[in-house]
């Protein structure tokens, strides 16, 4: 026997873009409870005062008391570092866990140039507001692995599900990509990784993944529900037909002739050309073999009225109760606005294994 949960969106945003380090879109939110009390929340961000012009996002901060109302924190978490050519152009997707002596550390996707496929890093921090880079690359493969999750063992191992592309002809410079699946990957000191065999989850199994997984987030087993449960956010391709630009992350030639100064302008073109995106569940007994549920968190479509109306992805969860989550994620409407929002699980139903 398990639990489905049920969620009911919360009015409102939890943090819109609204200043120059933000303002030209916000996403890939994390989550994380303050020691001394209350949330500060993770999210990547672009606007007009980024560091150098060709940078396309990086990671920022805001706190708050009740997990509703946040107040942002001046400067940059963590940026891109142009003399590493994996991390010159952009961080994002970061994913916080305690590690030992009250020390934290960040997992994050990491992107250079269009030809170089994206991995992940880490940085290290003891307060959650000063992050140092850690040297190396965490994990990565020929088709680039990004949205990580982390996610504690019951043996004091790690697992990180993250998500990796496969290319077409051309390579990740063509854009085209074929499909991406929600792999995982162990670690005993948090600084090795080892991929486990097979996918977790794989695209293109539904017609709404039809363009490929993002993130996919998971809970363990509780003592109310015996199974572990993924969360994970899956694109739909736009119709058959539409003319979809390409998006400026994938265009070998955007830092070389300028275009990268407009990137959330080029990449909020791109999002809004057809795409759909919504979240969903899967149930696992063991955490690596998993059976998908259903949706979750869906808008109302182009045209259609609310926050998340074309996308809602990128989902990031913390418990406030027994058995009780606020998920927050990234929401974009129909005019092309990024925002944080947030739905709090309520009710539970029980399935019948």
């Amino acid at each position: 026997m398990s639990v489905t949960y049920h969620w009911r969106k919360e009015p409102g945003a939890r943090l819109p873009g609204s200043r120059a380090l933000d303002r030209s879109k916000v996403q890939a939110p994390c989550i994380v409870r303050v020691p001394s009390g209350g949330f500060r929340l993770f999210y990547t961000a672009v606007g007009p005062a980024k560091p150098f012009p060709a940078c396309q996002g990086y990671i920022l901060s805001a706190v708050s008391e009740d997990g509703l109302t946040f107040r942002t924190e001046p400067g940059i978490r963590l940026a891109p570092q142009p003399l590493l050519p994996h991390m010159s152009l952009r961080v994002l997707a970061p994913t916080i866990t305690p590690c030992a002596a009250g020390h934290w550390r960040m997992y994050f996707e990491s992107r250079g140039t269009a030809d170089r496929p994206t991995v992940i890093c880490s940085a290290a921090s003891s307060d959650l507001l000063h992050w140092e880079l850690e040297e190396g690359i965490r994990l990565q493969n020929l088709g680039g692995v990004g949205g990580p999750r982390y996610a504690p063992l019951p043996d004091g191992r790690g697992r990180l599900y993250c998500c990796c592309s496969e290319f077409g002809p051309g390579g990740i410079a063509s854009g085209q990509r074929i499909s991406t699946s929600v792999l995982s990957a162990i670690t005993s000191d948090g600084l090795h990784f080892e991929f486990e065999p097979g996918a977790r989850l794989r695209d293109k199994q539904a017609d709404y993944d039809t363009a490929g997984i993002t993130a996919a987030e998971v809970i363990p087993p509780s003592a109310a529900d015996d199974r572990w449960t993924m969360f994970f956010s899956a694109w739909q391709d736009a119709p058959l037909g539409t003319k979809v630009p390409l998006h400026p992350s994938h265009d070998a030639n955007a830092v070389a002739n300028g275009t990268s100064d407009d990137f959330a302008t080029a990449s909020i073109a791109s999002d809004l050309s057809g795409y759909r995106s919504r979240i969903y569940m899967a149930y696992s007994t063991d955490g690596l073999v998993w059976e998908r549920g259903g949706c979750v968190i869906d808008g109302l479509g182009y045209g259609g009225a609310g926050l998340d109306a074309i996308h809602a992805e990128d989902m990031s969860l913390i418990q406030i109760g027994p058995n009780e989550y606020r998920m927050y994620y990234a929401a974009c409407d129909k005019d092309g606005n990024w925002r944080i929002t947030s739905a709090v699980s309520e009710g539970r139903e029980p399935r019948s294994d």
